[in-house]
């Protein structure tokens, strides 16, 4: 056997991956639906032992980790709030194991949009309206003298498709020997918004953990910065797509006290006009394009995190 003095372990974290849940809300005649992917991963120096030793003395299995998602859905008056419920399965795994020192819950909400039937929504029926999902990663550690510290709370839109036929530009780039792109006044915008942005949570008491994070407005801001994505994809003059991601970011941070950083991964998804003048001079360029051809790969991808100015949380 290889000696190992030489190695240590450096970190870990295990637990359950790829829970899927579904919580009905019955509280009312129309139904409300949340279908879930959650993931718990556990950490700590009091499991160096089952890595390094062969020891499961403090290994909580992840069959039990997986069950607990379960019980606490049933019991659970946030689940529709994604960062709230993610906060309630960390503080449980940190309150129920006082040797776990780090919870890492991350949780994915697929879509259920509601029917409409006969013009009407139908109290409890749904159909999935697209791949989009609303996440959250919540990253807490206990902390000194009682305390809860979140080391990290992010939430994301993914996989939002968005397309306009007209209102988006793109001129005045760098133009060399290996340049053949024509600019232009007016073309398709397309792409697969996700935006991820994070929360400025000061480290709290343990029991006033949950009572903190419930002042902040989860769900509006989620709301919110969709919104902004959409209204903005759609009313701004588009020079690039950088300068339109940015427009969002800033807005989204200027209209939340509570976000520090807002970050978008933009595909730039590509339509380009199909050449007809080879069948009876037929025009289908520039002012002509009503036909064209979408090109997936390979794409443009433009990325950029937005961040509020240091201090800026003081004069909020």
């Amino acid at each position: 056997m290889t000696a190992t003095t030489n190695v240590f372990l450096d970190k870990q974290e295990y637990g359950k991956d790829k829970v899927r849940l579904l919580k009905v809300h019955k509280d009312t005649k129309i139904h409300r639906v949340d279908d879930l992917t959650i993931r718990c991963l556990l950490s700590g120096p009091a499991f160096t032992t089952s890595y390094t030793e062969a020891s499961n003395k403090r290994v909580v299995a992840t069959d039990s980790i997986k069950n607990t998602c379960y019980i606490l859905a049933k019991s659970s008056k946030v689940v529709d709030t994604l960062e709230l419920f993610a906060g309630e399965l960390a503080n449980h795994f940190l309150n129920t194991y006082d040797w776990v020192e780090g919870a890492h819950v991350t949780i994915i909400r697929h879509r259920w949009a509601r029917m409409n039937i006969d013009g009407k929504p139908h109290n409890h029926s749904f159909w999935r309206d697209g791949e989009e999902t609303r996440q959250t990663d919540l990253f807490v550690k206990r902390g000194p003298n009682g305390l809860r510290t979140v080391v990290a709370l992010k939430s994301a839109i993914a996989g939002l498709l968005v397309l306009k036929t007209t209102g988006s530009s793109f001129e005045d780039f760098v133009r060399d020997e290996y340049t053949t792109l024509p600019e232009t006044k007016d073309r398709i915008l397309s792409t697969c918004v996700d935006s991820t942005w994070e929360f400025h949570v000061p480290a709290v008491k343990t029991e006033h953990f949950a009572a903190h994070l419930a002042q902040i407005p989860f769900n509006n801001i989620y709301d919110s910065v969709r919104d902004v994505t959409c209204k903005t994809f759609a009313e701004d003059e588009s020079a690039s797509v950088q300068a339109t991601l940015y427009k969002m970011a800033a807005q989204s941070i200027q209209n939340w006290k509570w976000l520090d950083r807002v970050s978008y991964a933009l595909p730039n998804r590509h339509f380009f006009a199909v050449d007809l003048s080879y069948f009876r001079g037929t025009k289908n360029l520039q002012e002509h394009a009503d036909v064209y051809q979408p090109l997936a790969d390979p794409s443009g991808l433009i990325t950029a995190t937005v961040a509020r100015a240091p201090g800026s949380h003081a004069r909020l």
